[in-house]
Formats: structure tokens, sequence, C-alpha cells
């Protein structure tokens, strides 16, 4: 019986390959794959020829596994993404499963993955984080996500389209407006960029620089939720101001851009304290 490789290949740059990797591309005779161009070009760049590619993808995942299944039977398959780790937001999840059931030996052999390599990189909290892959299309599920994760003290990281990249950006500002967000593009490519910020800046940046918008994106998000401010800390505050010889209105208008709060609930409120 063979085994099932499941075999990370480059996010973008392609030297971001384990030796192991290569190891078992050259010495596989099939490899089952997204899109045979992809995975030519990537076996092209390191010599590798004479493999037999099986095309499998979201609409044809379980026909194709059948087909992996029978060659299993007797040989060794590859299984790769046309980036990244097969699985990890893309199809591979059925040959895998079906792979197990049937008794054949599956082996990971580890690389890259655009979430974690992210995050390495973004300077968010990294002890704790949660993948959320691709959000929903529909606007009304991906809010419902956003709202519901938004509460969790840990990074969340998804992938996001350009035609979509704004629209999920406002929705991360309208949501969570003073959360940390880093949107890395084009991860490992001659245009990698990272892009950091509230998530409102950060939505901003992009509204302004529409040229930008183009090729893929990773986004990390910090939530941070609103913290009630007691009505003791906002007279600290203005006590603090006041001796600097701040106005009333002055202070309140301070204390509400630091806060959040309403400028005239504190004027009121400092009405009734200050001289």
């Amino acid at each position: 019986m063979g085994t099932l490789y499941v075999v990370a290949t480059p996010i973008g740059n392609l030297k971001d390959i384990t030796l192991r990797a290569l190891d078992i591309l050259k010495n596989v005779e099939y490899i089952a794959c997204e899109d045979t161009r992809v995975t030519r070009k990537l076996l092209s760049h390191y010599g590798i020829e004479g493999k037999k590619l099986i095309s499998y993808y979201e609409h044809n995942e379980e026909k194709a596994a059948e087909k992996i299944l029978s060659i299993l039977k007797e040989k060794d398959v590859a299984l790769v993404s046309d980036a990244g780790t097969p699985c990890i937001s893309d199809p591979g999840y059925k040959v895998v499963k079906r792979a197990w059931e049937k008794g054949f030996n599956v082996s990971p052999i580890p690389g890259a993955f655009a979430g974690a390599a992210a995050l390495s990189a973004s300077g968010l909290p990294s002890d704790k984080f949660f993948f959320l892959g691709f959000l929903p299309h529909k606007e009304k599920h991906k809010k419902d996500i956003l709202e519901k994760y938004k509460s969790l003290e840990i990074t969340l990281i998804f992938y996001e389209s350009p035609h979509r990249l704004l629209k999920t950006l406002q929705l991360l500002s309208e949501i969570c407006p003073k959360s940390k967000v880093v949107v890395a593009k084009e991860l490992t490519k001659i245009h990698e960029k990272f892009i950091r910020g509230t998530s409102k800046e950060v939505y901003e940046y992009f509204l302004d620089n529409p040229d930008l918008i183009k090729g893929e994106f990773v986004i990390l998000c910090y939530p941070e939720e609103e913290k009630a401010v007691s009505e003791e800390e906002i007279f600290e505050k203005a006590q603090k101001l006041k001796e600097k010889g701040m106005k009333t209105k002055e202070i309140a208008k301070t204390i509400s851009k630091e806060t959040g709060l309403s400028k005239n609930e504190i004027y009121n409120f400092l009405l009734k304290f200050l001289d």
C-alpha cells in the first residue's frame, strides 16, 4: 500500500520549499494538484520531469479522490495545492479523509502557510490565534462571524480577495474601530507589503491607495472592545487638564477624543463638579 504525502508548496517565492518536499516530488510517480499548469511551473523550476498529474479541485474532489485511492493501493501519491499547505483553505480535505478511512498512511510534509507567515511578521500577539480562512461572501454572514469573535482576546487571521478587501475592511472599522489590524499583501513576492494601524486607519489607507488593491491578502485583527470609563476616571482626567489651564469645554472635547464618549455628556457631567 502506498502513502499519501500532503506536501506544502511555496506561497509566492519559489525558493520557499523544503528539501524534503522536493525529494518527495522527485520520487513519487503521481502528483495530485489543483491546477496542473501551476504545478508544472513549480516542477519545471526544479527540473522535475515525467510526473503523472491528477487534477483535483473543489468541484471534482469526490471523483478525483476515487482515482487517488485506487493508485494508493500500489503506489505513493503526493498531494499539493497551488500555494501553501493543502487542505488549509484549499481543496484536499476529502481526499485525506477518504485515505484515512481506507486505511492508507497519510504523511504531512510541512512548509509554507500564509496565515502563519503573516502572523510571524505582524507584531500582533501570537501566543494564541484563530484562523478563519476565507470569510463568507455575503455581508450579513461575514458580519455575524466578526461580531461573534470580536470579544476574543486573540489575533484573528483570515484571507481576502482584492475585490472584497475594501468592503471587509470597512466592516471591520465599523464593528471594532479601535482594533489593531495588519494587512499582509503578496507575501514572499517582490511586492510584499505590510499595512498596519487601527481598522479604521487601514481601511482609509486602501481607500486612498486603490492601486494597491491587487494580488493576495492576509488580514490579521486583534480585537479590542471599547472599555467602560468610570465617572471617577473622567473626573481625575478633568482635574489634571484643569490644572493645565484648560476650560471645561476644551476638557470635555479632549476626554471625548481619548475615550470615544459623547463630548456633550462629558461636558454636562463636568459642570456638576468643576468650578
